[in-house]
């Protein structure tokens, strides 16, 4: 494990409903998050309530920061839905002298603490962006099993085209069979520590030689490091669609009726007021369930 959970997680706080009416197995989420995208953490976990009624799901937030405002939030979404959030307040310095944009923050590396936090602890994990919204039970997800030792569940973008693009660019062949967003991961722990998968990466981002090839960061370097090791899921597991391009669109969006996730991706988040809009009913849902919303 490249991260030591006693130095990076500062300070763990647990909400949990005041009455357990589930005893079934916990499926554990996980967001990592800075303060810009606590509110869209918020949505995420509120549209996944809402269609996951009486399950029990137990989620993870890895976030930089958090104050009594936000406290108060999510036990309310703890108590009016039954579930578990588990808050892990993250402080490492040297992940800011990574890579980053003006649209994906220092913040995306917190996947990796996450992975690296839960290796000896659970088994599987399910890891979100938080512009993610959920749109159906999630069910058959839970029940996806690692046969053959796969690393981690993954959901490819676009077209063959653009992993061939990506797989010449990268300089690794096998990308081109499929690359993959790395907004959803469904993580095989053990595969996952078992190859060291934190510290590759670290060492590929560091590496002043290579860095200038990831167009696309952390989600570039995990589709070197898990190619040929990944289960390939149905695009209905995080099917991405752009507000941006939804608000300049004569067609509003349409969405078939087994999607799973709505991957809201591009510099116009969900939450953003701007992006209220016909085509996102999902978005609008979850947001009029929020507790201090209604």
């Amino acid at each position: 494990m490249y991260f030591d959970k006693h130095k990076v997680i500062t300070q763990k706080l647990y909400l949990t409903p005041n009455l357990h009416a589930d005893c079934h197995p916990k499926f554990h989420i996980a967001y990592g998050v800075d303060k810009n995208f606590l509110h869209g953490c918020v949505i995420s976990i509120t549209s996944i309530a809402l269609h996951n009624i009486n399950n029990n799901h137990c989620f993870h937030i890895f976030t930089d920061y958090f104050e009594h405002e936000q406290e108060t939030l999510f036990d309310t979404l703890v108590q009016q839905y039954k579930i578990e959030i588990n808050i892990y307040l993250v402080d490492d310095q040297s992940l800011k002298s990574l890579p980053s944009t003006k649209n994906w923050s220092y913040a995306t590396y917190f996947r990796f603490i996450i992975a690296d936090y839960f290796s000896n602890k659970l088994d599987k994990i399910l890891y979100l962006d938080a512009d993610i919204i959920c749109n159906n039970s999630l069910d058959r997800l839970q029940n996806i099993h690692f046969y053959n030792n796969e690393i981690a569940a993954v959901v490819t973008e676009k077209d063959e085209r653009w992993w061939q693009k990506r797989a010449s660019e990268l300089e690794v062949e096998n990308i081109s069979r499929g690359y993959f967003n790395a907004g959803f991961l469904f993580i095989n722990l053990n595969r996952w520590a078992g190859e060291d998968i934190s510290t590759q990466a670290m060492r590929l981002l560091k590496n002043n030689a290579l860095k200038n090839k990831f167009s696309f960061l952390d989600q570039d370097v995990l589709n070197i490091l898990l190619a040929n090791k990944i289960i390939y899921l149905a695009k209905k597991y995080n099917t991405q669609y752009s507000i941006n391009y939804g608000l300049k669109s004569v067609k509003h969006a349409a969405f078939a009726i087994d999607t799973i996730f709505i991957h809201y991706i591009g510099p116009t988040e969900p939450w953003h007021e701007w992006a209220i809009s016909p085509f996102s009913p999902t978005i609008h849902k979850s947001k009029k369930c929020l507790p201090l919303e209604k």
